[in-house]
């Protein structure tokens, strides 16, 4: 009775070993998945949508895909901000306006996580457009930018032509991400809470929302593989 009982501790600590060593093996494969993309190349977007659109980099059909124009809007210290500041450079960017009560804060917040993981590399850039620009006007975006800690040259907070600012919005981000029967113009708020990730050849390579933690996480992996791109 005596060596039986001695044979089954033996085979619940043997179970016990295994069951520990297997959590641990399934956390650093778990760990594996979340540091690394969902797929190979990130898709491409090119409407409202956003289906994705699978194309390989640096392809035919890549060179001549959808592309965010240039635009000449001020930011947060006075300085003209075009395409050209963010040549060969990966950025993350958003809507927002300073005074804001509702879903800017989270959004801010969210951003500076992004700011935070990546605030060392010169290759990744946060732009926020404004979408009451007559009311943002240069000292009250830099007065923003202080009270949260956002860092000049990092992250760009952009006031300038409403007109501009909206239809690169709507009509090359596609940043409300909705169909309406009826389509919208100036005088319709532009508020949203998506975030969009932008290469380095001006291509939308993904939506997340702004307001959600696991989004926030994924695009930050997402910023990580497109940085593997070839």
């Amino acid at each position: 009775m005596k060596k039986l009982l001695q044979n089954k501790f033996l085979v619940l600590i043997f179970a016990i070993f295994l069951f520990l060593n297997c959590s641990k093996q399934l956390k650093k494969e778990n760990l594996k998945v979340e540091e690394t993309s969902r797929v190979l190349y990130l898709p491409y977007f090119n409407e409202e949508t956003f289906e994705p659109n699978w194309i390989k980099p640096n392809s035919k059909e890549e060179k001549s895909f959808h592309r965010i124009p240039d635009f000449k809007l001020i930011n947060q210290l006075g300085d003209t901000i075009s395409q050209k500041t963010f040549e060969n450079k990966i950025y993350v960017t958003d809507f927002f306006f300073a005074t804001c009560p509702g879903i800017c804060p989270k959004m801010t917040e969210n951003m500076l996580k992004i700011q935070e993981e990546f605030k060392e590399d010169s290759e990744i850039l946060l732009l926020s457009h404004s979408v009451t620009p007559t009311k943002d006007s240069v000292p009250v975006l830099k007065e923003y930018a202080e009270r949260n800690s956002i860092i000049n040259g990092k992250w760009h907070l952009v006031t300038g032509d409403k007109k501009e600012i909206y239809n690169l919005g709507r009509n090359h981000y596609f940043v409300e991400n909705e169909l309406s029967l009826t389509p919208k113009d100036i005088n319709d708020f532009l508020h949203t809470e998506n975030f969009l990730l932008i290469d380095k050849e001006k291509h939308i390579r993904g939506i997340y929302n702004g307001l959600n933690r696991a989004s926030i996480a994924q695009l930050i992996v997402d910023i990580k593989s497109l940085q593997k791109e070839i």
